[in-house]
């Protein structure tokens, strides 16, 4: 329920989703917000946020660009 709540309000913003139903069961069953990340789990979690960066660096890209033409006469 709290899921389908977020994602809900990620779509709504045009924010990204990333979808690992494992990962996400894994974290679920063993933490709790604000507890550290079981050493188990380090990779998967830094493979997601290094997809997330790469898409933020992808998206301040395109928003320099279309920013430099809007100012180009």
């Amino acid at each position: 329920l709290v899921a389908k709540r977020i994602i809900s309000i990620a779509t709504e913003h045009d924010v990204p989703v990333v979808e690992n139903k494992p990962l996400a069961q894994m974290l679920f069953n063993s933490v709790e917000v604000g507890d550290v990340i079981p050493e188990s789990l380090y990779k998967a979690v830094a493979e997601v946020l290094a997809y997330v960066y790469r898409l933020k660096n992808r998206t301040k890209e395109a928003l320099g660009g279309q920013q430099a033409a809007a100012r180009a006469p």
